[in-house]
C-alpha cells in the first residue's frame, strides 16, 4: 500500500464508483479525500481562457484541463502532473496560478484509459485497479503529445516546463529523463526509489539520463519517502553531471504539504515551495 497517500487522508466517505457523478474535468474534488478543508484556495479566471480540451494521442482522444491567459501566444508552457486522485478542481487551480502568471499550463487526464481517478472513495482500490495498472511508456506518450497539442495551440515548447505532486511529482522525474527538451521541472514529494507499475524503473534508476533542472521539493515528516533515497537521488544526479539540480527537504513537513484541500496542508512550506518553484522556472528559461 501506499502510506504516503494515505498518511495524511481525513477517512474516506463510503461512496461506491456506480455512485458517484463524473464531473467535468477540473471540477470537483475525488471522493477519496471528501470533504476538502476550509483553507482550499480558489483562483479566478479571470482575464484567463480556461477548461477542458482534448488532445489527440493517435487515434485516442486524452481530456486535459488548459489555463491560460486570454488571447494571448506564442506562451512559455508547463505541464501540470496530478497525484493519484487525477485532474479535479485543485489540479485545475495549480494550473490558474500558472496562467495567471502568463503560462499555457496544461494538465492531462493521465489516468482515463484504466478509470476514473476521481470516483474511488477507497485508496487502496485506486492504487490497485487504476494506478499500478498505467505505464510510464502511456504516461510518457500522452505527456508527449500534451507537448505537441501546446506547440499547435499558441505554446511556445522552446520554454518547456513541467511540474507534479506525489504521483505527479515521480512522473515529473520520469518525464524529464525521457524528454531532453524539458527546460526546467519541480518535482513535488514524488518518490525516486520506487514506480507504481510493475516493471516501471523508479527514477533513481533513470537519473543519469536527467540533465534538466530539475528542483525537489519535499517533507522530512514524510513517511513515505526516505531522506537517503533523495540524498541517492541528488549524487546519481551530480555524478552524471547535473550539478543544476537541487533538493529542499522542509523540517517537521509531512507529504502533501502543497494540498490544500486536505489536513496535510502546511502554509508555511507551501507557499514557500511555490514561490521557489515559479522562480526556478523563470531562473532557467521558462518564463
Amino acid at each position: 500500500m501506499l502510506q504516503q497517500e494515505l498518511d495524511s487522508l481525513l477517512p474516506s466517505r463510503d461512496l461506491s464508483r456506480r455512485g458517484f457523478v463524473k464531473t467535468a474535468v477540473g471540477s470537483g474534488f475525488a471522493a477519496a479525500v471528501l470533504p476538502v478543508t476550509a483553507q482550499t484556495i480558489k483562483t479566478d479566471s479571470e482575464g484567463l481562457t480556461v477548461g477542458e480540451v482534448t488532445i489527440p494521442v493517435g487515434d485516442f482522444k486524452m481530456p486535459a484541463y488548459s489555463a491560460r491567459p486570454a488571447g494571448k501566444t506564442g506562451l512559455p508552457v508547463i505541464l501540470v502532473v496530478s497525484e493519484i486522485f487525477g485532474v479535479h478542481e485543485h489540479i485545475a487551480d495549480i494550473a490558474r496560478r500558472f496562467a495567471k502568471l502568463g503560462y499555457l499550463a496544461i494538465a492531462p487526464e493521465l489516468f482515463v484509459r484504466q478509470g476514473d481517478a476521481q470516483s474511488y472513495g477507497e485508496i487502496a482500490k485506486l492504487v490497485s485497479e487504476v494506478i499500478a495498472k498505467t505505464p510510464d511508456a502511456q504516461v510518457m506518450g500522452d505527456l508527449d503529445a500534451s507537448v505537441a497539442w501546446a506547440k499547435a495551440n499558441g505554446g511556445d515548447v522552446s520554454r518547456l516546463g513541467i511540474t507534479g505532486f506525489c504521483w505527479g511529482g515521480r512522473t515529473t522525474w520520469m518525464y524529464s529523463a525521457h524528454n531532453p527538451a524539458v527546460k526546467a521541472a519541480v518535482a513535488w514529494y514524488g518518490p525516486v526509489a520506487r514506480s507504481y507499475f510493475a516493471g516501471d524503473k523508479p527514477a533513481l534508476d533513470v537519473a543519469a539520463s536527467i540533465k534538466t533542472p530539475v528542483l525537489g521539493l519535499y517533507g522530512a515528516a514524510d513517511e513515505g519517502i526516505p531522506r537517503d533515497t533523495l540524498d541517492k537521488m541528488m549524487a546519481a544526479l551530480k555524478a552524471a553531471g547535473n550539478s543544476k539540480s537541487e533538493l529542499v527537504v522542509y523540517p517537521d513537513t509531512p507529504h502533501a504539504f502543497h494540498a490544500d484541500y486536505r489536513p496535510s496542508y502546511r502554509k508555511g512550506p507551501a507557499e514557500d515551495g511555490w514561490k521557489r518553484a515559479t522562480a526556478w522556472f523563470k531562473t532557467h528559461g521558462v518564463g
